[in-house]
């Protein structure tokens, strides 16, 4: 499997067979999701050492900011081609409400992003 595929699919980098996550998580109820220690079926360990998912932060920061980025430029596009005038505040308004959508998903995402990246076959 390739990189973009084993974040795609959120199943163990080793196997590929079991999700990492059992729960999703729910953004509207702050209910985070929930990550398994270990895969049920190969035993590989999603914790690698305490303190290994900080480094998901920046990468969770990136996703954050793509997902600014794309929606500047929907404003600017919407703007341009068809005449409509979104203002800055309404578009930080949008910004503010996917980005509250959104970070359970960003949260999952980074994290097994960062899992992946730093994948060793046990």
């Amino acid at each position: 499997m390739s990189y973009l595929s084993k974040v795609i699919s959120g199943r163990c980098p080793n196997c590929g067979k079991e999700k990492i996550f059992y729960d999703k998580g729910n953004s509207i109820t702050f209910r985070m999701p929930k990550m398994s220690p270990r895969c049920p079926h190969c035993q590989y360990n999603f914790h690698r050492e305490t303190g290994f998912y900080f480094g998901a932060m920046y990468v969770s920061y990136g996703v954050t900011v793509a997902e600014m980025i794309t929606i500047m430029v929907l404003r600017l596009i919407l703007n341009e081609l068809f005449g409509l005038h979104i203002s800055m505040l309404d578009a930080f308004i949008v910004i503010v409400a996917v980005l509250f959508v959104f970070w359970t998903f960003n949260y999952r995402v980074s994290r097994i992003m960062w899992l992946n990246m730093f994948y060793k076959k046990e």
